[in-house]
């Protein structure tokens, strides 16, 4: 199992020293979100001034942008990371995509069928010729000229990854993608009963096997080496919970628990703006099933006996700040590398 670090928001003027404790303290990689800031331009400066760190995005939201800037985005961060890119696509929810980012909104499953297979037809034509030709529903790609061509690279294959928490998308990334990157709204529950099945269903499509995809997910964590912080997390996780099961997109994973009511709760309580007073659904129950507690050196056992082989890459769904609980940082990173050896 890999542990890597989220950063959910960031600072473009604090990513090279980010990126370098990163992976001076042993992350195995870095994923940047794409929240209040471009997911793509920090890991530009972070591929300039690291040499091991992988580096993706978790997530890019892939409707406000065509499949040819996707390309063209990831074939040079690929090129420039010297193959340490990974390219992780969502499709957020409707009124995000139409009502802030002004984004088309019609089949999204479909249309990111579409996007991955586009986005892989020119990357298809730069590396080895082959003239550009898709045609879909949604985009008609058959124009390509020396002068647009940034031709082949060393590292050409650029690993997909997509944000999955429903039917649809978890077959769809079964039978396309690389990776799926599991919401942190997850349970051990939800993960053998339901993603792991559809995307079973979505490996056999293609021929492929579960070896042939990588689950990646951000585990809600509260470190208790320090009782301040240790609470600090609690609620800063209870916040993030309930705000998460007061979507509707995210209701399979209530529907499996039996959190219909309090989900219907938290939707009402988000629409009258009453966000402070959500947390207060979250319960002890709900708590111990969605949230691992321990001491930062703790945390890697009790992960890897949660989840055993159900994941293949983890990070904490806790702020990364490089001055920070580097001790502690340190600590889960140790946890998880002598976990690995001893497999």
């Amino acid at each position: 199992m890999k542990f890597d670090v989220t950063l959910l928001s960031h600072n473009l003027n604090e990513m090279v020293q980010m990126a370098q404790t990163a992976e001076s303290l042993g992350f195995d990689g870095m994923w940047t979100a794409e929240t209040n800031h471009d997911p793509f331009f920090p890991l530009l400066l972070s591929a300039e001034h690291t040499q091991n760190l992988q580096l993706g995005t978790a997530i890019a939201v892939a409707f406000p942008r065509t499949p040819a800037i996707l390309a063209q985005m990831a074939w040079d961060l690929a090129r420039f990371s010297h193959g340490r890119f990974l390219l992780g696509l969502g499709t957020q929810v409707k009124a995000h995509n139409r009502l802030r980012l002004g984004a088309p909104w019609d089949k999204p499953l479909k249309q990111m069928r579409e996007t991955i297979l586009a986005t892989r037809a020119f990357w298809d034509c730069w590396q080895n010729g082959t003239p550009l030709d898709f045609v879909g529903e949604y985009f008609k790609l058959q124009l390509m000229t020396p002068f647009f061509n940034p031709g082949p690279i060393d590292h050409p294959h650029i690993p997909i990854y997509i944000a999955a928490v429903n039917k649809g998308m978890l077959r769809l990334a079964g039978e396309l993608c690389d990776g799926v990157h599991i919401h942190a709204l997850h349970s051990v529950k939800y993960l053998q009963e339901f993603a792991l099945p559809h995307l079973e269903a979505g490996l056999q499509k293609n021929g492929r096997s579960r070896q042939d995809i990588s689950l990646n997910t951000a585990v809600f964590a509260i470190p208790t080496d320090d009782p301040d912080y240790a609470q600090w997390a609690e609620n800063h996780v209870k916040q993030q919970i309930s705000f998460y099961l007061s979507t509707p997109a995210y209701r399979v994973l209530a529907e499996l628990h039996d959190w219909e009511d309090t989900a219907v709760q938290l939707s009402q309580l988000a629409r009258d703006g009453q966000w402070a007073t959500m947390p207060n659904l979250i319960n002890d129950n709900i708590l111990d099933i969605m949230a691992v507690r321990g001491s930062w050196a703790e945390l890697p056992g009790i992960i890897h006996q949660k989840y055993g082989t159900l994941l293949d890459r983890v990070s904490y769904y806790l702020p990364f700040t490089p001055a920070e609980n580097q001790s502690g940082w340190r600590a889960s990173i140790q946890g998880f590398a002598s976990l690995r050896v001893g497999e």
